[in-house]
């Protein structure tokens, strides 16, 4: 019976002295949660309950559990290296499709060669379907997960609609005809500013506004207003008529009749108050004639937006303190941004970002349930419960840190002492082996 005994006790210093080592092992493994042994007494029961005497038979293992409990982050300058601080795991899949999924904590990812984000056992990262404009995830069920591509390299180009400006436009500045103005002499206008559009293709275009005080009793100031400026337009070089009734001018436009003076052209006209606010713009919505472009992108309809950005006639310097115009041009993919609650943008060079998904996140009721299979990730069981999906920052899934990976939870030292604890326990039984043997042969030995 000792025999029995001190052989269960060495087997079980063994598989503990196996589970310290490989804690060990993976002391640097990313994403590894450490284990421990649990042992139970063997103990001989009869069908009428406990002999006070009885002796116990010996040690089971009645279980090796890994311990889920957080690692430390340790921070990376790659942004596909994500950490979770929180109960979530990754949810990875074996195809694209998304169907044979398991669960990490390991989030080394980086994109394979047709574009998609992986794992370094090359399963594919799942993610939540979101608003292509808003980014909000459209559904949360594990069904709908997708595997997250790289969008093309290219991103498409937007055209300007609309131009942001406000300036102030100096009332000390002499009054000028407009019947006379000439962009190419300086002494017929006021003062000019510029702006970069595109059109729909993303070509750039350079867009001028030339500014006239007005003189009184001029062909346009018949009202005598010290405080009437004109304003004139033009898209690369070229003249474009502002508001109903002014030309189309193709751009450019080799028959286009020059210099540009002897050109009519509509222009805005401004209006401001004695105290230097803006009473009001003629058309009350400036905007361009549809600019038809040779390039064969579509015509390009420009609205400037003077009267809510403070446009003022102040006696100052001549300022543009907004100039913001919509639109941008191509762009070229530099990366994905992944925020806290997942959400993965693919950034481009002019300054764009589209959302392509949202990272899927999964927790169980019992994750010591969890059946390991390898390369730090583990499949859903009967003992597990149900999987749980939802996004970050929500529940106690966590939230997701872009550029870090979680660090082994193995505490080297405490595992150390338990090697050292194991071996002790393997000596002492092995010496009750010896013991029970050394009495056996005095036995065996009586004459």
């Amino acid at each position: 019976m000792s025999f029995n005994t001190a052989l269960s006790g060495l087997q079980a210093a063994s598989i503990d002295l196996s589970v310290t080592s490989n804690n060990i092992a993976n002391s640097a493994t990313t994403g590894f949660k450490f284990s421990r042994a649990e042992f139970g007494d063997i103990y001989a029961v009869s069908p009428f309950g406990n002999n006070p005497t009885a002796v116990g038979n010996g040690v089971q293992v009645d279980a090796v559990s890994q311990q889920f409990t957080q690692g430390n982050f340790e921070f990376t300058d790659n942004s596909l290296d994500l950490a979770v601080s929180g109960q979530g795991l990754f949810v990875v899949s074996q195809n694209q499709a998304g169907t044979d999924r398991s669960y990490s904590r390991a989030g080394e990812f980086r994109v394979n060669e047709s574009g998609f984000v992986v794992n370094n056992d090359g399963r594919y990262l799942q993610a939540f379907p979101v608003d292509a404009n808003t980014g909000s995830v459209t559904s949360t069920s594990l069904n709908t997960t997708t595997s997250i591509q790289l969008p093309p390299s290219t991103g498409a180009p937007q055209a300007t609609t609309e131009i942001e400006i406000g300036l102030n436009l100096n009332s000390s500045a002499t009054a000028l005809d407009p019947a006379n103005f000439d962009p190419s002499a300086s002494n017929t206008y006021t003062n000019s500013t510029s702006s970069t559009v595109y059109d729909s293709l993303g070509e750039s275009h350079v867009f001028t506004y030339y500014f006239v005080k007005d003189v009184p009793g001029s062909a346009t100031n018949a009202a005598n207003d010290p405080n009437q400026w004109q304003m004139f337009t033009y898209l690369d070089g070229d003249p474009v008529d502002i508001g109903a009734g002014g030309n189309a001018i193709v751009h450019p436009d080799p028959s286009a009749v020059a210099p540009a003076t002897t050109i009519a052209q509509v222009s805005a006209q401004f209006n401001f108050n004695p105290d230097g606010t803006l009473n009001s713009t003629a058309p009350g919505t400036i905007a361009n004639v549809p600019i038809t472009l040779s390039n064969g992108a579509n015509q390009l309809a420009l609205t400037h937006d003077f009267a809510n950005n403070t446009t003022t006639q102040f006696s100052a310097n001549f300022s543009v303190n907004t100039l913001d115009p919509t639109g941008y041009t191509t762009g070229r993919l530099t990366g994905l941004d992944v925020s806290e609650e997942g959400l993965i943008r693919a950034t481009y060079t002019n300054g764009t970002s589209t959302p392509i998904g949202k990272v899927a996140l999964a927790d169980f009721p019992n994750s010591q349930g969890l059946v390991n299979i390898g390369n730090t990730s583990w499949d859903e069981t009967t003992e597990s419960g149900a999987v749980i999906a939802g996004e970050a920052g929500s529940g106690r899934f966590g939230l997701i840190q872009s550029g870090a990976l979680e660090a082994s939870n193995v505490d080297l030292t405490q595992q150390l002492v338990n090697l050292i604890t194991a071996q002790r326990n393997f000596q002492a039984n092995a010496r009750s082996i010896e013991t029970s043997n050394t009495l056996t042969q005095t036995i065996i030995q009586i004459r």
